[in-house]
């Protein structure tokens, strides 16, 4: 293989992929809904609405890319992770 030629992913890889950030964008929902001018009754819906379609978004997401990176995904997103990750560093300067 030509090392000039770009790995090949097939398209269910991209599509996953692109559900998941999709997914983790509409976790911004529930963030921003307070603050805006609806109705408490509405924004009451539309929140745990918010949170449900994007779980379900990130495991058809994940079905798609498989286990191993749905879990890498996972792992970023772990705050305990970033202290590691960040103590790590420090400590092979």
């Amino acid at each position: 293989m030509n090392p000039n030629e770009k790995a090949h992913k097939p398209f269910a890889y991209k599509l996953g992929v692109g559900i998941i950030i999709f997914s983790l964008s509409l976790w911004l929902i529930p963030v921003i809904t307070p603050f805006t001018p609806i109705p408490a009754k509405v924004k009451a819906g539309i929140i745990p609405g918010s949170i449900i379609v994007a779980e379900i978004l990130f495991w058809l997401g994940a079905l798609l890319v498989g286990k191993e990176v749905a879990n890498k995904f996972k792992s970023y997103l772990n705050p305990k992770k970033w202290r590691e990750k960040g103590d790590t560093q420090k400590n092979e300067d």
